[in-house]
């Protein structure tokens, strides 16, 4: 083809395009047009006037601009949320002249100017109920209006813009009131819905809504997740009636550009719940939506390094070590402690000699010892760390909370603690019944990090081959894997993370005790009944044979045979998500 041939290919559908455009932004072929003539489905039998169903030079009512139709009657239930700050009221302006026909209650062709109405098309009169331009009487589930919008309200609200802000298409009514104009222009639908202004990459909703950046290419339309009228959640607008449903749809698993599958993860054993989600700071149930962990405007999909969040939960609220509400959190843990610290009391799923429901204090810098969520850990010598993994290194929440079938568990669905199939949501089988086998599956969460070979060769502890191989005593008999806080441990008796399973582990008959005591580097007591046997006391050292009691031959520390570690997946040293 020559380059005039492209020319006037060029320039036919630019001119093309313009007509179109014309065409579009003419009421006389707009669903509006509902004259005999008119496009759509909606329309008079013979009526030839395109206008009349609104305006009318003579017998108008005393509305602007010479209004052909009756007012609706102030029934309507007005919208209301707990995050608005503005209170609308009952609809006012050029919102109830939008509403003589949207809500559904007077006839399309009953017009001021006749005596009689205008017959429609298949005898109908309003718009029938479902319709999607029949909002009804209820707009508690539309986009609210009516309510003043003034540098008062963007000030008390930041994630609104000031109305100075606005483009020119978008303008308020009488007294600064947005109504259902400032969004629609009843006379052009050009850019379709009969919005004032294109929404490619909601540019009209952002024209108002100040809600942060994302670089997810799915979120960047407010349309994939909401629903500006007849709302299925109400207030929240969303798509679904929930936002668990609204987001699902797209992290099912699909081809790109859909998420990994989140909804597979949260059919499993052990999930998080998706009922209404948790008050922050409250005594709610013990429930979470999506938005409690991601902030869906503002994700994005970089890596962090711990303990700082995740760019994929976003600009999200949180709480801190001290206990604080913080609209925004700069590390994980402080979206997990929203709901696992105080007042809202985690369950333990292991009975302990010490009771701690706030995780947030087991995790504390000052506690007596603890995995390092919040600081690197206080014990300087753990022998059994894996390859990339110091007692300088810090963790993650979800290095041992996630979904087993994450990449982080070597599998190929999304990560995080939506689901799992190792209660209590653990990224890997972690075992603490009684009497079970030790394997490389039984702890696998635990050599996550922790060498297999070093644990059972007795490098940390003398007994540890004794206890957990022979003995079958799980690793949670002993140890409380979050911590022990300070206001009710010492650093004599709680240290390594010791805090007994006391339906396995009772006192000491002879001393009455149940303690452990360290006596120094590598060192300690225990004074306890475990499996029959008592510790009265039972004293060890790394390097040396086992004392006291009456267990039988200590083992060796390093005499004992050395174990091939299991090819488990060990979590990054510092980059995550």
């Amino acid at each position: 083809m020559t380059r005039l041939r492209l020319l006037i290919v060029l320039v036919i559908s630019l001119s093309l395009a313009s007509i179109a455009r014309a065409q579009q932004s003419s009421i006389q072929h707009s669903p509006h047009n509902l004259s005999a003539s008119g496009p759509g489905q909606i329309r008079a039998t013979s009526e030839q006037e395109i206008c009349v169903f609104c305006h009318t030079p003579h017998n108008a009512a005393p509305i602007t601009p010479l209004w052909n139709r009756s007012m609706p009657v102030q029934a309507y239930t007005v919208y209301s949320s707990n995050s608005l700050v503005a209170q609308p009221g009952q609809p006012t302006g050029s919102s109830k002249l939008c509403l003589s026909c949207h809500d559904g209650t007077i006839a399309l062709g009953s017009v001021l100017s006749r005596s009689q109405g205008i017959e429609m098309v298949g005898g109908m009169t309003t718009l029938p109920p479902g319709h999607k331009a029949n909002l009804g009487t209820d707009l508690s589930d539309d986009h609210p209006i009516s309510f003043r919008y003034d540098n008062y309200l963007a000030t008390r609200n930041p994630k609104l813009r000031p109305p100075q802000q606005l483009p020119l298409q978008v303008h308020l009514d009488r007294n600064s009131e947005l109504q259902c104009t400032s969004c629609h222009d009843a006379h052009n639908d050009q850019w379709g819905k009969f919005l004032v202004m294109d929404n490619s990459h909601s540019q009209l909703c952002n024209s108002c809504h100040n809600q942060g950046t994302t670089t997810i290419a799915g979120h960047v339309e407010c349309a994939s997740c909401h629903q500006q009228h007849t709302a299925p959640s109400g207030p929240y607008l969303l798509t679904g009636k929930t936002v668990t449903e609204t987001c699902l749809p797209c992290h099912n698993g699909g081809n790109p550009p859909q998420g990994k599958n989140v909804q597979l993860a949260m059919r499993t054993i052990s999930m998080h719940n998706t009922n209404p989600p948790v008050n922050l700071k409250s005594n709610a149930p013990a429930n979470v939506a999506c938005n409690d962990c991601h902030e869906p405007h503002t994700i994005a999909a970089d890596a962090a390094v711990a303990p700082n969040i995740s760019p994929k939960l976003g600009a999200v609220a949180g709480v801190n070590a001290a206990g604080a509400t913080v609209p925004k959190a700069q590390y994980e843990y402080e979206v997990c402690f929203k709901c696992h610290s105080a007042p809202n009391a985690s369950q333990p799923t292991i009975t302990r000699q010490i009771v701690q429901n706030d995780v947030r204090l087991q995790f504390a810098a000052a506690a007596v010892s603890f995995h390092p969520i919040e600081v690197a850990g206080k014990n300087p010598n753990v022998p059994s760390l894996k390859p990339g993994l110091s007692t300088g290194s810090m963790i993650y929440c979800t290095d041992c909370h996630s979904s087993d079938t994450g990449a982080v568990a070597g599998g190929a669905g999304a990560n995080g603690p939506h689901g799992s199939n190792n209660a209590p949501l653990l990224v890997a089988p972690y075992t603490t019944f009684d009497n079970s086998a030790e394997s490389a599956v039984a702890y696998a969460l635990c050599y996550r990090c922790h060498e297999r070979s070093s644990i059972i060769g007795n490098q940390s502890f003398p007994a540890h081959s004794l206890h957990v191989v022979e003995k079958q005593t799980p690793c949670s008999v002993c140890h409380d894997s979050h911590g022990i806080s300070s206001a009710q441990g010492t650093s004599t008796n709680h240290a390594h993370l010791v805090n007994f399973d006391i339906n396995i582990v009772q006192r000491d008959p002879v001393t009455g005790l149940l303690e452990y005591r360290m006596t120094g580097n590598g060192a300690g007591q225990c004074f306890l009944t475990c499996h029959g046997v008592a510790h009265s006391p039972r004293s060890y050292a790394v390097g040396t044979p086992l004392t006291g009691g009456s267990v039988g031959a200590a083992i060796a520390p390093l005499g004992a045979p050395k174990i091939a570690a299991p090819k488990i997946a060990a979590p990054k040293k510092s980059v995550r998500h």
